[in-house]
């Protein structure tokens, strides 16, 4: 007990000495709207359709440079995700120096206001931010309709403005929507959700958060320190995943895993909890499957289930979590966190290589290094962190949708692949390219050259990048840092699976290959793919393997081949009992998969132990080749 409170107390010390205690202000209600001077039908330079983070770095960004420009919203108070979704716990961009990747204008929002802010001051800052710039006109509760268009080009839009019908026509529009509405609108493609994998229905879960009273914070601070610090002392105690300062905590992992949901399509995790100036603790824990992001009714739906839902949670907590014994409930945020939907298809996509092998475009924008968190979809499916890069940059290209002239598109939907966009999607990330927007618009608008053709003229881009760095944006051309698995002989099998959303390297990048599989990862794997292959080829006749785990290399060429040479397995598919009696031998195996260049002399010169557990690398090289024949 002795040492307990000599941690205890340093524990103490060093919080009152880095942070102060925060002052309880009473909760002030919205501010009043922005009365914009627009008149129904005018027009102007630049249209900035949602009042997101990122839209509103970008009419702030234009403005700045002497651009007038309308700025739209359906909300009565501007911030979205952040406001209205009450996201308040910032997913960071540091980079390999420890550097702010993500400046600029997010730079100015996170020096005044910080991580884990207040709700309350975030909507007054950011209606103060948009009003001080003369160049904007503000719209609030005005809903984007439909866009209005001159063969390919976007030339306005049409809104429901206080219940009546308006149209505003702009000689550049910037699509700031969370689902890219205005893009999708005019004929702009995509993808949603996992479908640019082969896996139509995953889209990843949304969260509501919601807000508590009564929460010990002293206590939370001490358990949570205490938590992690005890698990560097002994390994196998406490929770490394936990942590707390004097206004954000993380952790209750342990706890939370023990909770069992009366709504079987959610799941309760280890919490982001943040402390607000009127008292309360805002949590970022509950996931909602089954949640349509592109229906209103079903997430309407989905935000009265989380309602439903957290009073058992409440008891909970106030039995499992320390310091919640008297935890009440406030209210809940007035949005739902939806984290994808749309993904538009842009000049150019980012991919989760580009993200993972660290690379810089030409064309850089905006820099980012979050890690690829790919949140579960379901409630057996926990979710992955693909891995960490070191830095990469988000080029101009992946904002300049295909198919819709003068249009770009900022958030969570621009041009990135689905994984990719695990890491792209966060905030600060947004609002570095919302603000790059903002500049392009200027730029297309005084030397009077449409977005396509700024993604072809380098010197273009580079005056753009120019002004962005006057700003204070942080653009440096870099070398890429080379990650060490691409020296692996298995890294190109690696790639292949880790685009099908099949392979994770976490948060160290260790994706295990030299090490044997686990049970049932083989034959798991090898039915992802089968499934990929069968919907891009239904006519493929392939079929999915019934198997316990694949315990050797033998056993893993024999399901390969049978996979490749059965067409009218039961419906059931094949057992592992049919591959070892009735199935083809491996000599037999090794030369069909010799043959349709599956099996390479690469793969093969590590197969010398036909009895061993394959290796990850051999099984993710030769799942790799048998996908790419296949397709």
């Amino acid at each position: 007990m002795r040492y307990k409170a000599v941690i205890i107390i340093v524990l103490c010390l060093s919080a009152l000495s880095n942070s102060a205690c925060s002052t309880t202000q009473p909760v002030q209600p919205d501010p009043p709207p922005a009365q914009g001077d627009a008149a129904v039908g005018s027009s102007f330079p630049l249209i900035v359709v949602g009042g997101e983070p990122e839209g509103i770095a970008a009419a702030v960004s234009a403005a700045r440079n002497g651009v007038k420009t309308l700025l739209i919203e359906e909300d009565p108070v501007l911030g979205g995700l952040m406001t209205q979704g009450r996201l308040n716990f910032l997913d960071m961009n540091y980079g390999p120096q420890k550097e702010l990747l993500t400046r600029g204008i997010f730079q100015e929002f996170y020096e005044d206001l910080g991580n884990a802010f207040d709700i309350e001051e975030a909507k007054r800052y950011f209606l103060q931010l948009v009003q001080k710039e003369p160049n904007i006109t503000l719209l609030l509760r005005t809903k984007f309709l439909a866009p209005i268009m001159q063969e390919t080009t976007l030339v306005g839009v049409e809104v429901n403005e206080n219940g009546k019908v308006s149209k505003y026509y702009g000689q550049r529009i910037i699509d700031a929507t969370t689902d890219a509405d205005v893009a999708f609108a005019a004929g702009a493609p995509c993808t949603v959700g996992a479908e640019d994998y082969g896996q139509k229905d995953r889209i990843m879960g949304v969260t509501l958060v919601f807000s508590v009273k009564g929460v010990n914070w002293p206590y939370v601070f001490l358990y949570n320190n205490y938590n992690r610090l005890i698990s560097k002392i002994k390994p196998g105690w406490g929770d490394p995943a936990a942590g707390a300062t004097w206004k954000v905590a993380w952790g209750y992992g342990p706890q939370a895993l023990e909770y069992k949901p009366h709504d079987p399509a959610m799941r309760f995790r280890g919490p982001n909890l943040a402390r607000q100036k009127d008292g309360s603790v805002l949590l970022n824990a509950l996931l909602i499957f089954g949640v349509d992001g592109l229906d209103s009714a079903s997430k309407a739906a989905g935000l009265e289930r989380g309602k439903k839902e957290i009073p058992y949670i409440l008891e909970f907590m106030r039995s499992r979590f320390p310091g919640f014994k008297k935890v009440e409930l406030v209210d809940t945020a007035p949005q739902l966190y939806v984290r994808e939907t749309r993904h538009i298809r842009g000049e150019y996509r980012l991919t989760i290589d580009d993200v993972l092998e660290n690379r810089d475009q030409w064309d850089r924008i905006a820099l980012g290094s979050y890690p690829v968190d790919i949140q579960p979809a379901g409630p057996e499916d926990l979710g992955n962190v693909i891995g960490k890069p070191a830095l990469y940059s988000v080029p101009f290209r992946s904002i300049v949708p295909q198919k819709v002239d003068q249009l770009l598109v900022v958030g969570r939907s621009a041009s990135y692949d689905s994984l990719a966009a695990g890491s792209a999607r966060v905030l600060p990330v947004g609002m570095a390219v919302g603000e790059a927007a903002g500049v392009a618009a200027a730029f297309s608008l005084d030397k009077d050259i449409g977005f396509r053709a700024i993604c072809g003229l380098r010197d273009a881009v580079h005056d753009i990048q120019e002004t962005l760095g006057q700003q204070g944006a942080n653009l440096p051309a870099f070398d890429s840092p080379r990650p060490d698995v691409m020296d692996h002989w298995a890294y190109p099998g690696l790639k292949v699976m880790r685009k099908l959303g099949l392979a994770a390297g976490g948060y160290t990048n260790d994706y295990r290959l030299d090490q044997g599989v686990q049970s049932w990862d083989a034959v798991n794997y090898l039915n992802y793919i089968i499934k990929a292959i069968r919907q891009a080829n239904p006519q493929s006749g392939l079929q999915l393997v019934q198997a316990g785990e694949i315990a050797a290399n033998s056993q893993l060429l024999i399901c390969l081949a049978e996979a490749l040479t059965v067409k009218n397995a039961s419906a059931d598919g094949l057992s592992a009992a049919d591959i070892h009696t009735e199935g083809i031998n491996v000599p037999e195996a090794q030369a069909l998969l010799r043959q349709k260049g599956i099996l390479t002399p690469e793969i093969e010169s590590r197969l010398t132990k036909m009895e061993e557990r394959p290796a990850y690398g051999v099984l993710y090289s030769l799942l790799a080749r048998f996908y790419e024949e296949a397709v």
